[in-house]
């Protein structure tokens, strides 16, 4: 498995849950951390910030840069892409993390609610990737295998993704697009472009405001999913082009065959998550509850 020891790794909404877990993970290894986000300080409604982010990395043997960036604006992805670049000497890796999510029948949702949908989830990733992507054909001349991992879900068009959900299931999956289409138009480049989405419900400050902590004892730790980030951007560049699923990607590329650290509770059934199609079971020995997260109400704060 490739090391990522001072390599350079960009990751949008780094403040807290899954983009905070793979900044640690990575620190790890021994990477040098662009972490962006919308502020510094803690967002009004949930914890965890950049700056708390920032000091677990450097705690856990990384090194760390926060850039406040604004997805929804062009010239801030720009300036916090080449502040990052600029720190540390380029850009290995580029995480498209930030999201924002609305449950909510489309017919029902504001046109204000619509575009900040697509402005974070679907023009926000395209601009970062945008930004990062002169950055990645220079780390590919190095031989540094470059990748772009989004956080999309493989594409499932059956109808429950969106009878209640439609604009952010489209927003999402615009991503996964997205990524189809920068697979063949990077491999000329030798760049990877693959998405990684969760098979359950990850824990995350967002998803016990959201969900409570009885419905947060079915979910997994954020940490199966920097380790799944991991064992992806350690593929060749030849890998590329790919729906992962955490557990599915630890089995099949590292080996991972015990994935009860992971639960929040160990030996507790698990939540699937969205849009995780009939055809892609679990690996052995994971042990899913049904589908609910639909019954968990309408609004949720933006995540990262």
């Amino acid at each position: 498995m490739q090391h990522r020891q001072g390599h350079t790794i960009f990751i949008s909404g780094a403040s807290r849950g899954i983009g905070r877990a793979m900044a640690e993970r990575w620190a790890q290894e021994g990477a040098n951390l662009i972490l962006a986000a919308k502020t510094l300080v803690q967002h009004d409604k949930l914890p965890g910030s950049l700056e708390e982010t920032a000091a677990a990395v450097q705690a856990a043997g990384g090194q760390a840069l926060c850039v406040v960036m604004d997805v929804r604006d062009e010239a801030s992805v720009q300036a916090a892409v080449d502040t990052g670049a600029a720190h540390f000497g380029g850009i290995d890796v580029c995480i498209n993390n930030a999201a924002a999510f609305h449950m909510q029948p489309s017919m029902q949702t504001s046109a204000k609610r619509h575009d900040l949908l697509f402005a974070i989830n679907e023009r926000g990733a395209w601009l970062t990737t945008r930004a990062c992507y002169p950055h990645l054909q220079a780390s590919a001349k190095q031989g540094r295998k470059p990748h772009v991992l989004s956080l999309a879900p493989p594409i499932d068009v059956r109808g429950v993704w969106f009878e209640h959900t439609s604009c952010y299931s489209v927003s999402k999956y615009a991503l996964s697009l997205y990524t189809l289409g920068w697979a063949r138009e990077f491999a000329a480049d030798g760049i990877a472009a693959n998405c990684l989405w969760p098979r359950t419900g990850i824990e995350s400050p967002a998803a016990l405001v959201h969900g409570g902590p009885e419905l947060l004892r079915e979910f997994r730790s954020a940490r199966i999913m920097a380790d799944a980030a991991q064992a992806i951007i350690s593929q060749p560049t030849s890998y590329t082009g790919q729906f992962c699923i955490d557990d599915s990607s630890l089995a099949e590329l590292a080996g991972v065959k015990d994935f009860d650290a992971y639960s929040v509770q160990a030996g507790a059934a698990l939540v699937p998550d969205y849009f995780i199609p009939a055809h892609r079971p679990a690996p052995e020995g994971v042990q899913l509850s049904r589908f609910r997260l639909y019954e968990l109400g309408e609004d949720h704060p933006p995540m990262g």
